[in-house]
């Protein structure tokens, strides 16, 4: 098996021209379901590492009311260095989505970078000939899924 090298879809920027018209909270909970979508692929390689899961929940916490953006904030920055720590790239590519979905609270931005890691979490874990399909595969679903959030409003 080759190395897969991450060539993104046209609709990304699809994506992020709808993600510009949403609100912060619609971004947070995009951001967490995009990566909680790619987790796995963090977590089957690192079965006691909790922090990219905590930070998903913390971006949705907050999306809830119920922490405050520097804890979310915090909770990124952890999701971040078990990203330093793993060598393996797809899930490297899975706890910086997570970490990216967290500091959506802080920044709405950074929930186009959650959904690019997702994307690259399933590009990365790809044979060399599937390697753009389940890239396009992830977008598409990413697009779904900020669209059913009701991001065409």
């Amino acid at each position: 098996m080759g190395k897969v090298k991450f060539i993104d879809t046209n609709i990304s920027k699809v994506i992020a021209e709808l993600a510009s018209k949403c609100d912060h909270r619609t971004l947070v909970l995009w951001a967490t379901d995009c990566s909680e979508h790619v987790l796995f692929y963090f977590e089957e390689k690192n079965l006691t590492d909790n922090r990219p899961r905590q930070a998903i929940e913390a971006g949705r916490a907050w999306a809830r009311g119920e922490i405050a953006m520097s804890e979310a904030r915090t909770a990124a920055f952890a999701a971040h260095a078990a990203a330093r720590e793993i060598l393996e790239a797809a899930a490297c590519a899975a706890a910086r989505s997570a970490g990216h979905a967290a500091a959506t609270a802080h920044v709405a931005s950074h929930a186009v970078h959650a959904a690019t890691y997702a994307a690259k979490a399933a590009t990365y874990t790809s044979e060399l000939a599937d390697a753009n399909a389940n890239n396009a595969k992830e977008r598409n679903w990413q697009y779904q899924q900020l669209f059913d959030l009701g991001a065409y409003h």
